[in-house]
């Protein structure tokens, strides 16, 4: 059974998104072993400056490469990233265990996004729409898709 590491940047708050998470990383448990990791954010100031966001992107990725694993497969999730349709992702997600990597660890960064020192670490940068989502969000998103895929992959009922 393949591990799959979630790597996050904060903490989910509202109860809303913390509920459809469980429900998800719940059915997500017949298919991989799959464990959220989170990092502690950073507080970004209102008007922060372009050198202040970097400071806080970089204090982040240090924080996230301390959890990343040199055997894993690393899939950042990035606006500037692949994107695929439910299928496209199914088979690319199916295609890295095949190739011996049994672990892959996916990597949301914070309101401010991922720093460089992560997306050249990854190797595979992974964009779900050119839309910006917040990044909490993107948790529950990201864990529907995955149950998407997995379902696919088995030609289980579920993708329409």
């Amino acid at each position: 059974m393949v591990k799959i590491d979630l790597l996050c940047v904060g903490k989910i708050k509202e109860t809303y998104l913390v509920s459809g998470i469980a429900e998800y990383k719940k059915r997500l448990s017949r298919y991989c072993r799959l464990e959220i990791l989170e990092v502690a954010d950073e507080r970004t100031p209102e008007e922060a400056s372009a050198a202040e966001e970097e400071q806080i992107r970089k204090k982040e990725a240090e924080r996230l490469s301390r959890l990343l694993k040199a055997e894993a497969y690393v899939i950042a999730l990035a606006i500037e990233g692949r994107q695929f349709d439910s299928l496209g992702l199914a088979k690319e997600l199916e295609r890295i265990p095949l190739s011996g990597k049994s672990h892959i660890q996916f990597v949301i960064g914070g309101s401010l996004g991922l720093h460089t020192d992560i997306l050249k670490k990854a190797d595979l940068l992974l964009s779900f729409s050119r839309l910006t989502f917040p990044h909490q969000l993107m948790r529950l998103l990201f864990l529907e898709q995955l149950y998407r895929t997995y379902r696919i992959q088995k030609g289980e009922p579920y993708h329409k």
